[in-house]
């Protein structure tokens, strides 16, 4: 019989036991809904007391945009407190492309409103696409008021786009101070870094010294920045402004240079490639460091194009190279009367002579001279330059001894000047190449140095130092910046008969029986002396030096000082490849009238422009244009400028720009800023007396006469 298994009773549901479940889960979900509620109280707590002033920023932020404004570089100054660089109002557009999700739709809308040409958008898309996304990239300077007002506008549309009125570097005379000054641009990705990621360094429209003095004193004409506070939408129109600190302008940099004079040596070398220099003996300032062919620093500063890039670029007369410091060419004839103190040191009495028969036989080789001179004393030597009179007493003395004393006289000497980098040559010697070629000294080492040749290399900076030096018989130091107790110079241990006896013997050479006459100034009571140089450059099988391709001509070179028998000034001009001295000379007569006459220094040179074609800038834009024609390109226009809007505008810099004591009035940019660089020169070299001797001004530490 099967067992029926027992039925589990059914409990029973009451009205207790439904209530009893119920308070159960509500309890239990009412106590984790409080627990939840107690740890949203206690986040608000927290973020609305703990972290209330991160939130109020944030919530700021997106209300309120905070940008740097640029700072005003701080002005460079000649010797008389005239600009050599100045400031410019200026409207211009940046971009910058992290924070545009298309550029080229943005850039295509620009060019469109800026009427940029084909070429022009093709450079800012290369460097939006070369740089880094962080760095603003140019569009435009310099463009008009209603240019501005229509891309400010559109700024909605335009994500990325920074308008802004502002100052942009200028240099009145344009490439007259290319090589001085250098020129200034964006800060690229390695000098972002190496400035710890300075914000300033990639605010749009700021810029960097790159080059030569801008670089050298960038801090001290950097300036502090300002900041504007502005109120904005979230799709970040302006709706107010809130808050303005106003950047401080650097400080101004003060030159030994006379502008006028550094204006007038660079027009002066026309269509030559070379350089000029000019010192004042008694305070080693350097009144003038022209180098040309140049580039105009204003289009660096507002970015260069590519086609103009390349024709500087593929110039054979390379106008990228600052050819004062960093040209080296053999001295030539130039540094024959400083072998003569040398010989004079080492017991050579000034009336020991020679006979010239055209040459010297050394060894077994007979070395010709330029001429048969006859018999030679020192200062003949000089005058004439006959070449055996130093192959005979530079083999008698030594060239240990000749070169001892070239680098006495800064010879392949490197100066303390603020430049960024200066190529100091060779003085060769038995030591020197015994340690760079590993060979001994030869006869004919002394043959070919005793005249300049052979491994001799100097650049124009050294020749005019040593020039004042041998004018003077003290060590004069070259400097650049104004400022401080006038220097004081070591003596050379030479007699003032045996300075002056050298003196007389160079300046027979310009207004004697010389090799330079044509160098004589146009003044009764002011006589320069010099002394000329030919620096071979290919051997004569080649090339005679004078004739045939440019770059087989022989360098042109003349070291000078004036007045001859109590010497202010001295310098020294190199001409590469003009076929011999008689391309330098005509340039220091030139510049040392003006020096002394600015009129009639002027009244020489406008005819030769005359024939040049222009000023140096104006050769240098037609040489632009000429060079993007052969090229295919199309020129574009220069930027044109609503006059009024940029008065109003400039009023501010003029205001800003006053500079403290001790810099002219004169150098307010009302005076310069508004006249091309031709007017500025001419301006300058009127205002300077023309009916007596002028002298640049005085420093500033020193008490006029």
């Amino acid at each position: 019989m099967r067992l029926r298994k027992r039925a589990r009773p059914r409990e029973v549901v009451t009205q207790s036991t439904l209530e009893n479940a119920f308070d159960r889960r509500t309890f239990v979900i009412g106590t984790a809904m409080g627990g939840l509620g107690v740890l949203l109280a206690a986040r608000m707590g927290y973020i609305a007391i703990a972290e209330n002033e991160k939130y109020e920023l944030e919530s700021e932020s997106n209300r309120v945009n905070l940008s740097l404004i640029p700072p005003r570089r701080g002005w460079i100054l000649d010797r008389n407190g005239a600009p050599l660089a100045s400031n410019r109002a200026d409207f211009r557009v940046d971009i910058i492309p992290e924070r545009t999700p298309d550029p080229d739709a943005t850039l295509l809308a620009l060019t469109d409103i800026l009427k940029l040409d084909e070429n022009q958008a093709a450079d800012i898309r290369k460097r939006i696409d070369d740089g880094p996304g962080y760095q603003p990239v140019e569009i435009a300077s310099g463009i008009s008021y209603d240019e501005f007002a229509a891309v400010s506008v559109r700024l909605p549309d335009l994500p990325g786009v920074v308008p802004q009125r502002g100052f942009s570097r200028f240099y009145p005379t344009g490439p007259t101070v290319g090589h001085l000054l250098g020129y200034v641009g964006p800060a690229n990705a390695e000098e972002y870094e190496e400035q710890d990621r300075n914000p300033l360094l990639i605010t749009p429209g700021y810029k960097i010294g790159k080059d030569a003095l801008e670089r050298q004193f960038e801090l001290d004409l950097r300036g502090i920045p300002g900041a504007r506070r502005v109120e904005v939408t979230a799709s970040g129109r302006i709706v107010r402004d809130l808050e303005t600190r106003e950047d401080v302008q650097g400080d101004p940099v003060r030159l030994t240079i006379d502008g006028p004079l550094q204006d007038y040596a660079a027009r002066r070398i026309g269509l030559e490639s070379g350089s000029a220099v000019v010192m004042d003996c008694e305070t080693g300032d350097i009144l003038c460091m022209a180098s040309m062919p140049s580039f105009d620093p204003n289009s660096f500063s507002q970015g260069i194009g590519r086609v103009e890039y390349g024709m500087l670029r593929d110039d054979e007369r390379v106008p990228l190279r600052n050819k004062v410091l960093k040209g080296l060419y053999p001295p030539g004839s130039t540094i024959k009367p400083m072998h003569c103190m040398a010989f004079l040191d080492a017991g050579i009495k000034p009336d020991e002579a020679i006979m010239c028969g055209g040459g010297r036989r050394i060894g077994n080789r007979f070395f010709n001279c330029w001429s048969n001179h006859g018999r030679v004393d020192m200062a003949k030597a000089i005058y004439q330059s006959c070449d055996s009179y130093f192959y005979h007493f530079a083999q008698q003395v030594g060239f240990a001894k000749v070169a001892e004393w070239a680098h006495k006289m800064g010879l392949g000497e490197e100066f303390p000047l603020p430049v960024t980098s200066q190529f100091y040559g060779t003085v060769p010697s038995p030591e020197w190449k015994q340690r760079r070629h590993d060979s001994a000294w030869q006869p004919y080492d002394t043959v070919n140095s005793s005249i300049g040749q052979g491994y001799y290399l100097t650049n124009p900076l050294q020749l005019a130092v040593m020039s004042a030096r041998m004018a003077t018989g003290y060590k004069v130091m070259p400097r650049l910046q104004l400022g401080g107790d006038k220097p004081q110079f070591e003596h050379f241990d030479f007699s003032p008969e045996e300075i002056g006896y050298v003196r007389q013997a160079m300046s027979d050479v310009v207004n004697g029986p010389g090799t330079a006459g044509r160098a004589r100034l146009p003044f009764d009571d002011i006589k320069m002396a010099g002394k000329t140089g030919t620096a071979q450059v290919v051997s004569l099988s080649v090339s005679n030096g004078k004739t045939g391709p440019w770059k087989y001509r022989d360098h042109g070179l003349f070291v000078f000082f004036a007045p001859f028998d109590k010497p202010k000034y001295a310098g020294a001009v190199v001409i590469e490849h003009g076929g011999g001295s008689g391309a330098a000379y005509p340039i220091a007569r030139d510049v040392m009238t003006f020096l002394f006459d600015p009129a009639k220094g002027m009244d020489a040179l406008r005819p030769l422009e005359e024939q040049w074609g222009g000023t140096a800038q104006q050769r240098l834009n037609a040489k632009y244009r000429a060079y993007a024609a052969a090229q295919g390109e199309t020129v574009p226009p220069a930027p044109s400028r609503d006059e009024d809007i940029f008065d109003q505008v400039e009023a501010e810099a003029r205001v800003a720009a006053r500079q403290p004591e001790g810099i002219a009035e004169e150098a307010s940019p009302s005076r310069i800023d508004t006249r091309s660089p031709e007017e500025v020169s001419q301006a300058s070299a009127s205002a300077r007396p023309t009916s007596a001797r002028s002298t640049p001004a005085p420093d500033a530490t020193d008490t006029p006469e």
